[in-house]
This record gives C-alpha cells, structure tokens and sequence, in this order.
C-alpha cells in the first residue's frame, strides 16, 4: 500500500470510513469486525470514526467502541492511525444538532478516549462548526487537548478556508487534516483542497462516491467514470479515488464501507494510475 502523510504519521494512501458500520442499515457486528479486519489485511492504516456515527440515542460511540474491538482482534490493530472527531451529535429519531461548546468538547474526548481504549487520540478533529459558539472558542478547545496530550494531533471538518486558516493560526500552526466533503456530485471544496495542497495539511474527502444512498449510482450519473473504468477494467469506484489521489499529494480519500469486498476494491485505487487525458475527462464529468 502506498502512503500519505499526516502531519508526523505515515498512513495509506486509502483511508476506511466507519461510518457505514454504525448508522442505518448498518450490518451485524460479526461483518463489521471483517471489515475492519479486510481493511487492515489489505494494509490500510487510518480509520475515521466519530461518536456521532451510531444508531439510536442511548449508544453514542457506536462505531468507535466497534472499531477499538476490531483493532484489539486483529495483529495489526496496533499500526492504524484511527481518526475521531467530535461536536456533532445524534439525539435520536435520525436527527443530527451540534455543540461546539469548549465543555462538550472537552468532556466529548473523554469520552472517546475511554472507547478507544488510548491514552492519547491518534487524530481529533472538530466536527462541525457550531454556529451558537464562536469558531475560535470551539478550535481553542481543540488546541487545549492537544496541548494537554490527549491528543496527538488535531483537525478539522467541515471549513471553509477561512475556518482552516483561522484554525491552523489558534493552533500555533499545528492543524494536520481537515476532512470536507468531496465527490464528482460534489465539488465546491475545491478552494478548500487547494489551500490543504498549498499548506501541506491532509485533506480527507468524505463521501467520496456521493453519499451512502448514491454511490451505487456513481457509475450511471457520471458517464466519464464508468467509460474510464472500463478502459482500465477496474470499477467506477477505483477510478473516483485515483482521480482524488491525482488532485494533490495531500488527499486521503477515506470510503466508507460495510463490507469485506468494497475495502478490498477501494484500496487497490492507489496502485490505479490516469492519464492526462483521463483526468481532465474526469474533471469536466
């Protein structure tokens, strides 16, 4: 597997998202430990979770209890860079609020820290911006973690450039990642990924496909993709994160997924080279 770096840690050059694991329609425990375990089998080595991403109200950090099980069965749990975040919350009836109150925030990284099982988070990151608290409350909240090593490293998801700058300025400089949606539906963090390339700050597309309920669509809506992967003999999907990958050596897609064979089918993207002519094909799908 090849890698990318965020800040002092060398990662695969394909993340998993957690996601799917944990919200509806998720699977039965015993496939998403073989998930993880696929995943990790095919040398991926960063996991994003959050303790958002669960099901019902009375079981938040679903998914971070889900992914430290997995790690903890598996001999190389020990090398996965495992990215969490906090500030966005589930309260039931699949509804989504935020709270990016220092004290949340604070006690929210607790939290996960127990889940996790660590004495230090690999990676925190600020959900989303919380328009009841003033930006830089919520990122000095972030600084403080870090600051008191709870956290070995911080970022953020969900900026625009002038929340990055503003953020990697309150953090001394130390902003890592900063995770935004990105997918062929979805393109207006384009500034956002040019100014992570221009920092040398990893930027995580999330969705990557186009959201759980579209990515089985990638292929039909966008015709380029699917005339690419079959020129290549790979599926639409591989040709999406290589056409990521191909945007800026700080981009680390990170696909969610719920099955064996859809880790196993993302991850081979970073061995898929395009040509010019196929990425400005792409570009202008």
């Amino acid at each position: 597997m090849k890698t990318r770096r965020i800040g002092t840690v060398d990662v695969s050059a394909i993340g998993l998202g957690g996601m799917p694991m944990s919200i509806e329609g998720r699977p039965d425990e015993t496939r998403s430990v073989a998930t993880v375990h696929a995943a990790l089998d095919a040398g991926v080595t960063l996991i994003d979770t959050a303790d958002a991403y669960h099901l019902h109200a009375d079981e938040v950090g679903h998914n971070e209890s889900l992914i430290a099980k997995a790690l903890a069965s598996h001999d190389r749990g020990g090398e996965v860079l495992v990215a969490t975040k906090g500030g966005h919350l589930r309260p039931g009836g699949g509804s989504w609020t935020l709270n990016g109150s220092p004290e949340y925030l604070s006690a929210a990284c607790d939290a996960s820290l127990r889940r996790l099982g660590v004495e230090a988070i690999g990676l925190y990151q600020f959900h989303r911006p919380d328009p009841k608290v003033p930006y830089a409350e919520s990122v000095g909240a972030i600084r403080d973690l870090l600051d008191a090593g709870k956290i070995q490293q911080a970022g953020i998801s969900n900026a625009d450039p002038e929340m990055i700058r503003q953020a990697n300025d309150i953090l001394g400089g130390r902003l890592v990642s900063v995770q935004n949606q990105f997918s062929p539906a979805f393109r207006s963090s384009e500034p956002e990924l040019e100014l992570c390339a221009e920092l040398g700050i990893a930027f995580l597309p999330w969705s990557p496909f186009g959201g759980i309920a579209r990515a089985g669509e990638l292929g039909s809506k966008f015709a380029p993709f699917a005339r690419v992967a079959e020129a290549h003999g790979v599926s639409a999907h591989q040709v999406c994160l290589a056409w990521l990958l191909a945007k800026s050596p700080t981009v680390i897609p990170i696909p969610g997924s719920s099955r064996p064979a859809t880790v196993r089918d993302s991850v081979e993207a970073a061995d898929l080279t395009l040509t010019a002519e196929e990425l400005a094909e792409l570009d202008a799908a």
